[in-house]
């Protein structure tokens, strides 16, 4: 239940970014559902590799490059997401800040 409810959130942080964030686009609600699963599926596969790849970097930044990495997932996944445009890098970035701040919310709200 938890899941499905951290989810119904995603998808409304996600339609309600465009309002918020200049170069973001979403289409309609299917495509947000759509765009944040994969979203988190990216996030639960790709990130850590990503992370442990470029940890020499990381360490030199104080671990500010991962928000770079988390910009990189959303163009990423808004690149062959039909209807979730995201136009550069800093709509990007915004959006992953945006998108931390609603999940992080939501383990507040949800936590056991």
């Amino acid at each position: 239940m938890k899941l499905l409810i951290r989810l119904l959130l995603n998808v409304i942080a996600l339609l309600v970014s465009p309002y918020l964030i200049a170069g973001v686009d979403v289409a309609n609600f299917y495509t947000a559902i759509i765009a944040a699963i994969i979203l988190g599926l990216v996030n639960a596969i790709l990130r850590p590799i990503l992370v442990i790849l470029t940890l020499p970097i990381n360490i030199l930044t104080l671990g500010l490059f991962t928000l770079v990495i988390n910009s990189l997932l959303v163009l990423f996944v808004a690149s062959f997401v039909k209807g979730f445009a995201v136009i550069g890098f800093w709509p990007a970035f915004f959006l992953s800040l945006f998108l931390w701040l609603v999940s992080w919310l939501t383990n507040l709200m949800l936590k056991d």
